[in-house]
């Protein structure tokens, strides 16, 4: 496994104990079909939460959140009612979820958290 996806794992993790001990639901990970893949998909009540997971090791290139851009706001928006219709799946609400990790040196990880970015 390269380095790169070895870091997205842990961040993906990461994340997901985040969103848990907030109060939310994991119900998929790593789901992925031909238009793209959703990192975490929760539910929080009756709302389904897609949850794109940013992690950096530097903000060289700017923040990790800031690495989600408008199209990637679409494609997940997509990718959310795809994966209710694979899933047979329904939900009262659609929340797209950022967590953006940034993981420099040997200290905590930095995570920051944006709810309902479209």
């Amino acid at each position: 496994m390269s380095a790169h996806r070895s870091l997205g794992n842990w961040g993906e993790d990461l994340a997901a104990r985040f969103l848990i001990d907030r109060g939310l639901t994991v119900v998929d990970r790593g789901w992925r079909c031909r238009d793209g893949e959703i990192d975490i998909v929760a539910r929080d009540g009756t709302t389904l939460v897609v949850c794109e997971v940013k992690t950096r090791t530097t903000e060289e290139f700017g923040s990790p959140v800031a690495a989600v851009t408008p199209r990637k706001v679409w494609r997940l928006r997509r990718l959310a009612v795809a994966w209710l219709h694979a899933k047979g799946e329904h939900a009262s609400d659609i929340r797209l979820d950022v967590v953006g990790i940034l993981a420099e040196g040997r200290g905590r990880p930095v995570i920051e958290y944006l709810r309902g970015i479209d």
